[in-house]
This record gives structure tokens, C-alpha cells and sequence, in this order.
């Protein structure tokens, strides 16, 4: 007792139940400690108590004598358990997370799969290039048969199987479908997404080890079947179609990594914690709710999901616009409307190269640049077709390379985006190129052209 206050004492408490911070006296004991943490912890047996260097605490040391000051970190070791172990909890964790991906596949078969899909697209193109016969018909069925086997939970790969199910089974129907008219190319890529949407929807009822990424699918097929569909029945051109699904993917860019990591609000702010300690003198809450412990493995598997989810947006923003980037190109034929067109590409284009810079995801990054290198690379290419040659078109070509390479020289010199003056600068102009693009989207549908005729 001092001036009639007792002195009291903070102290964490780590476990394999998790980390419980606790308010006690002084003159409390290891065992009066261990038996709040187990209360708090939801444990049956009350566990021991050591030093964060592994020295145990008897059951009667009081902690004032011991030399326990506020602040200190606590081990709670429960039978069986030692206190050199507890005191490496991070080792231990990677050596149980080794050993239990020890059985999944790696990254060889994600990459194995990544070029079946892309092999089934070139596959489902060529056929349907064949016209009707018997060639198209058996590439077809091949493909059916693929996306069929693909879906069944059966064996290791099944996971990463599941998830180029979807892309043989829309090259299969776009191979069906394929009808040379361009006006119906729109319909026909929107049937096809629909197909791949159901094929993932089938995978998923099966087996939802991959779930993110089949539900990627889904939404990003629907999603297209839906705007074509629209498209369709409002009598818009085939470049509507191109120019929203262009926007859509560069705003995906920005919106998704918001959606893909969702925190339950319990496990940011505990508010039983904010008023009631376990040595309070005030009533404890008897309601079923107790108090929330953040276990490790909760936030890796909240960090994987997300990591996931990130992967597979990135995979279909890269998708979306290396379509609909060249299509939007060669279908706006107007002179007006090919203005819009350029600048909307271009402009997008940019814009997912500025949004990857923001993602520390390795395999996001790099897939959100090569779609904003698509949009470039297919701008370039209309420019040279509708410029010809010559030595003025040497020359700007030429000029966009250097200014470019020296955009990049200066980022590596100025310590990249990491330095703060280029990365005000950075989001600067990434908002100026998503402005242009959504902005650049009248004029390349055509509304502006239609506008002005029916003005003048």
C-alpha cells in the first residue's frame, strides 16, 4: 500500500492462445496471473508462467519480489509445452506453415496452368478462324472436354485445374460462336465470358480451394456478358462495348485492393478492453460476447485471402484491356471518334502503369504494367498504320521512346517511387490519366459526334 492506493502493474501475456494484456497488483501472484489469462484466453487448464528468455516463474512468487516491472512480457506455457520453444514462436510458425504447404502444389503448376489458359484461348481463336467443318467441331469439343475434366475435385492440382476450367470453356464457346460480322463480335465475347462465368460457378459448387479466384471469374463474366448484352439491345456500336469495359478495368485497378483485404471490426478495436480489465473492481460482462484475441494465423490467412484476391483482379484487368484495347482502336472509324479512342487508350494505359507503382504485390504489379504496356503498345501500333511512314513518324516515335527512358532513368536516380517528391508527382498525373480516360469516354463512343450533329 502507498498513500492508500495499491500499485499496479501492466503486463502482456503471450500464449499459444494468443496475447492478453492485463492490469494487476503488485502483489499478485504467477499463479493469480496465469488464472486471468486463462479466463480472458478461454483456456481449461491454467497455464505457467515464464520470462520472455525462457526462466519459468514459480506458481507463489510474488510479482513485485520476482522483479516484474510494468510493461514486462510474459509466456504463458500450457502442460507439455517449453519455454525455450515459447520463446521462438516465429520459427516455429514458418516450420508448421512449411511443413503444411508441403503437400500443395507450387508455383510451377501456376504457371503451367497460366499458359493452358492462354494455350485454350489461341486454341478457341484458331478454330473458330477454321469456319464450319468438322476442324472446328472436334477443337470444340476438345475444349469442352478440357474445361469438363478441368472442374472435377480429383487429385493435388485439383485447386489450380479448377481455375483454367473457365478459359476452356469460353475458348470452346467462342469457337461455337464465332461469326464473322463485326457488329456481332461484341455478343459473341460477352456469350463466351458467360460460359467461363458458369464453368467457374460449377468448379466453385465442386471445390472451393481456389474460391477468390473463381469468383473472379464469375463477376468479371458476368459482368462482360452484361454490357454486351445492354449493348446489344440498346443498338449501340461494338466500340461502346470496347470503351467501358477499357474504363472499367482501369478503375478496377484502384477500387479492388479496398475490397480485397476485409478486417472484422472486433479484431481492430476491442471495446470491453477500453473499459473492463481482468482486475477491475467493476462487474465483469456476463453476455456471450468475451473478449477478442487476434491469433496469428487469423491475420496471415486475412493477408493470403487478400493477396489472393488481388492477384486474380490483376489477371483480369490484364485481360480486359489487352481486348478491348486494340478493338476499341480499330472499330472507332470516325474521325472524331478515333480522336477520343487514342486519347482514352493512351490515357489508360498510363494510368495502370501510375496505379501499379502503389502495389507491393510482386506478381500484381507486374501484371497491372504489362496491361498498361498492351494499351500503349496497341496505340502505337494503330499511330504507325494511320501515320505511314516517313521521317516525321521516325522522329516521333523516337521522341516518345527517349522522353520515356528518361522518365525512367529519373525514377532510378531520385530513389524511386519511394522518394516523396516523385510520388506527389506520381499520384498528380495518375489522376489527370483517369480523368482523361473516363472523361475521353463521350467522345470515343460516339456521344459527342452524335451531340454535335444534331446540334449544328
Amino acid at each position: 500500500m502507498a498513500g492508500g492506493t495499491t500499485d499496479v502493474l501492466t503486463l502482456s501475456v503471450h500464449g499459444t492462445a494468443g496475447v492478453v494484456d492485463l492490469v494487476v497488483p503488485a502483489e499478485a501472484s504467477a499463479r493469480d496471473v496465469a488464472t486471468a489469462y486463462a479466463e480472458q484466453a478461454g483456456l481449461a487448464a491454467v497455464p505457467a508462467l515464464a520470462r520472455a528468455t525462457g526462466a519459468a516463474l514459480p506458481d507463489d512468487a510474488v510479482l513485485a519480489d520476482v522483479g516484474v516491472d510494468a510493461g514486462t512480457v510474459l509466456v504463458a506455457l500450457l502442460p507439455g509445452e517449453l519455454a525455450s520453444s515459447s520463446a521462438s514462436d516465429a520459427p516455429r510458425d514458418r516450420s508448421r506453415s512449411a511443413v503444411s504447404r508441403a503437400g500443395e502444389p507450387g508455383a510451377l503448376s501456376v504457371l503451367w496452368f497460366c499458359v493452358a489458359s492462354a494455350t485454350a484461348g489461341l486454341a478457341g481463336w484458331f478454330a473458330a478462324q477454321a469456319g464450319p467443318g468438322d476442324l472446328r467441331d472436334t477443337a470444340a469439343g476438345l475444349l469442352a472436354l478440357a474445361a469438363l475434366l478441368a472442374v472435377l475435385p480429383v487429385g493435388r492440382f485439383a485447386g489450380h485445374r479448377a481455375i483454367a476450367a473457365p478459359a476452356f470453356a469460353g475458348a470452346a464457346a467462342f469457337a461455337v460462336l464465332w461469326d464473322p460480322a463485326p457488329e456481332r463480335l461484341p455478343t459473341v465475347v460477352g456469350t463466351a465470358a458467360l460460359v467461363a462465368a458458369v464453368a467457374a460457378a460449377v468448379a466453385r459448387a465442386l471445390d472451393q480451394r481456389s474460391e477468390e479466384a473463381l469468383r473472379t471469374w464469375m463477376l468479371v463474366g458476368s459482368g462482360v456478358f452484361g454490357v454486351t448484352v445492354v449493348a446489344a439491345l440498346a443498338g449501340f456500336s461494338e466500340q461502346v462495348v470496347w470503351a467501358v469495359l477499357l474504363v472499367a478495368a482501369v478503375l478496377a485497378a484502384r477500387l479492388v485492393p479496398g475490397w480485397a483485404v476485409d478486417v472484422p471490426d472486433q479484431l481492430l478495436v476491442d471495446l470491453e478492453r477500453l473499459a473492463v480489465t481482468a482486475w477491475s473492481a467493476r462487474e465483469q460482462p456476463q453476455g456471450r460476447r468475451g473478449r477478442t484475441i487476434v491469433r496469428p494465423h487469423a491475420v496471415a490467412e486475412v493477408a493470403a485471402r487478400g493477396s489472393r484476391i488481388i492477384t486474380a483482379a490483376s489477371v483480369a484487368v490484364l485481360a480486359v484491356a489487352a481486348v478491348s484495347a486494340p478493338l476499341l482502336l480499330a472499330t472507332a472509324t470516325v474521325p472524331m471518334d478515333r480522336i477520343g479512342a487514342r486519347v482514352l487508350v493512351g490515357a489508360s494505359g498510363a494510368s495502370l502503369l501510375l496505379a501499379a507503382r502503389s502495389y507491393r504485390h510482386v506478381a500484381a504489379r507486374s501484371l497491372l504494367r504489362t496491361a498498361g504496356l498492351a494499351c500503349e503498345v496497341a496505340l502505337l501500333v494503330h499511330l504507325l498504320d494511320h501515320l505511314g511512314g516517313g521521317w516525321g513518324t521516325t522522329v516521333a516515335v523516337a521522341a516518345v521512346l527517349v522522353a520515356v527512358l528518361l522518365v525512367m532513368v529519373a525514377v532510378a536516380t531520385g530513389r524511386g517511387w519511394r522518394s516523396a517528391w516523385w510520388s506527389r508527382r506520381a499520384e498528380v498525373l495518375e489522376g489527370i490519366c483517369g480523368s482523361f480516360a473516363v472523361a475521353s469516354v463521350v467522345v470515343a463512343v460516339g456521344l459527342f459526334r452524335a451531340l454535335w450533329e444534331r446540334t449544328f
